[in-house]
């Protein structure tokens, strides 16, 4: 807490109302609402929360304006060329990275917490063989509740390290086998031998009569991108596990919502939506005409992965992202790849028209992202599920961050009714 204070004056009374501002460590202070409605019997009215500070967390810190993504103080950048997977979902769970030894044993409990229960894969029978993977992800992430109940206590600090290491273990277990149903092949279960990254690619791709070996240069990429996609903040599938949390649910529960907010294009479909708009266009030749109905007000037509909701600057992820999918293009695809091409020449041609520079609509993480699952032999309907495997690292954290807060409590937001005033009941013979 700070030694600021705000004043709130409200007309035409001329009441007056103080508060308290508070200062985080970096980023913008923020009034102290909390007294709000009982001092001056208003609420505050902001659509979207785009001015709301819903809790304090020291998880992740981004500066849209700079282009500054860091994970517990450390630059993504870092973390991205430095670190795998594993030691930053420990980074993230626990607030400093491990030394050695704490490695070690994270990554023992994370590789033989990768089975699931026998009867929980029997759930996949349930569904149609073209269910999409994220219907099935929601149902059945939902369902581990079922099946591991003994540790579901969510104010014992030791049951929420269970809950976060089962539900890190299980999701690429789950995520993989969704894909085998779609297609109709076996599930493949887990290797103890192979790194996260690996192990998931095993799962996917694999079968039970030829074994698969995954490329180094495919599983450092895959890697990569489970860093860069771990945690963001208060976005709004990390926003819906924590309201859903709040009510003191399960955290297979919150991270089933999760899933579900997870599923729409403006969310977690962003890098699918890409690859359709791309595919769209067909040709370098056709850009222009694209970029035209982009900047017509009268057309509703947007370029998908360009812009963010928070960055106001070049994506830092988007950046790390670029280099790595030409590494992946040129040793696992196609190197002309017509896609990667009109991709380079879009970004080239919009990041210097004058009319996305003033808007600062620069690509963000999802314009490449779709392209290197697509070179990794990862199904489009896949690209979501990929999504969520990353982001249920920082989905468990920010889950036990605000279970563990002693300030805890039930999210309850509040409305500004626009419907009808009191009115009378009309008898059905008197309605015309």
């Amino acid at each position: 807490m700070s030694d600021k204070k705000a004043k709130l004056i409200l007309e035409p009374s001329g009441a007056a109302h103080e508060f308290d501002v508070i200062s985080g460590t970096e980023g913008p202070d923020a009034i102290d609402i909390t007294r709000l409605y009982g001092d001056a019997g208003v609420f505050t009215y902001d659509p979207g929360f785009v001015s709301t500070a819903s809790c304090h967390s020291s998880i992740t810190y981004i500066d849209g304006d700079e282009g500054i993504l860091r994970y517990r103080g450390y630059p993504i950048e870092e973390l991205a060329s430095k670190s795998t997977f594993v030691e930053v979902a420990y980074l993230l769970l626990y607030g400093e990275l491990p030394d050695a030894g704490q490695l070690s044993d994270f990554n023992r409990i994370i590789t033989h917490h990768t089975m699931v229960n026998e009867a929980l894969l029997r759930f996949f029978e349930g569904y149609h063989y073209d269910a999409h993977p994220m219907a099935m992800m929601v149902g059945v992430v939902g369902s581990l509740a079922g099946f591991y109940h003994d540790s579901l206590d969510i104010f014992d600090s030791r049951h929420r390290d269970i809950c976060a290491h089962r539900l890190i273990a299980k999701i690429p277990t789950i995520a993989a086998a969704c894909h085998k149903h779609n297609i109709g092949e076996p599930v493949m279960y887990p290797r103890n031998d192979l790194s996260y990254s690996a192990n998931f690619m095993h799962m996917l791709k694999g079968t039970p009569c030829d074994a698969y070996e995954v490329d180094p240069l495919a599983e450092r990429a895959l890697d990569l991108l489970f860093i860069l996609h771990a945690d963001h903040e208060q976005n709004a599938s990390t926003s819906t596990v924590r309201l859903a949390g709040s009510s003191g649910a399960n955290p297979f529960a919150c991270v089933a919502a999760g899933i579900t907010s997870l599923w729409g294009p403006a969310h977690g479909g962003a890098n699918e939506a890409v690859l359709t708009m791309l595919e769209e266009m067909g040709s370098v030749r056709n850009i222009d005409k694209y970029i035209a109905r982009a900047k017509d007000k009268d057309d509703s037509y947007r370029l998908m992965g360009f812009g963010h909701r928070v960055y106001k600057n070049y994506d830092p992820r988007a950046r790390i992202i670029r280099e790595v999918c030409h590494q992946v293009l040129e040793k696992l695809a196609d190197s002309n790849n017509p896609l990667f091409e009109l991709a380079l020449k879009l970004e080239e041609i919009a990041t210097s028209d004058e009319y996305f520079v003033e808007r600062k609509l620069y690509p963000n993480v999802d314009f490449y992202s779709g392209i290197i699952y697509r070179a990794l032999g990862i199904p489009d309907n896949m690209f979501t599920v990929m999504f969520a495997i990353a982001r249920t690292v920082g989905w468990v954290a920010h889950w036990t961050e605000m279970v563990s807060d002693p300030q805890f409590r039930i999210g309850r937001p509040r409305q500004i009714y626009d419907g009808a005033p009191k009115r009378a009941y009309v008898p059905m013979e008197e309605r015309s």
